[in-house]
């Protein structure tokens, strides 16, 4: 993921910060509880796409910060 194009993007329903997770190839708002998917390179930022992050998966993405 291009670090440029990464401060540029925000969660499109919190308007905050996203991290980026390049294992899950995934986009993670902390504050929407959500997860963007990456596919083929492209960062798809529809939250009807986004999957919901459960307590387990924020525990796990806290140490990507």
């Amino acid at each position: 993921m291009d670090k440029k194009l990464l401060e540029l993007l925000v969660c499109p329903v919190t308007k905050t910060n996203l991290i980026y997770d390049a294992q899950a190839q995934e986009l993670i708002s902390l504050a929407a509880r959500l997860a963007y998917p990456i596919r083929q390179g492209i960062p798809i930022m529809l939250e009807e796409e986004a999957r919901p992050l459960s307590d387990t998966d924020i525990e796990h993405v806290a140490p990507l910060k």
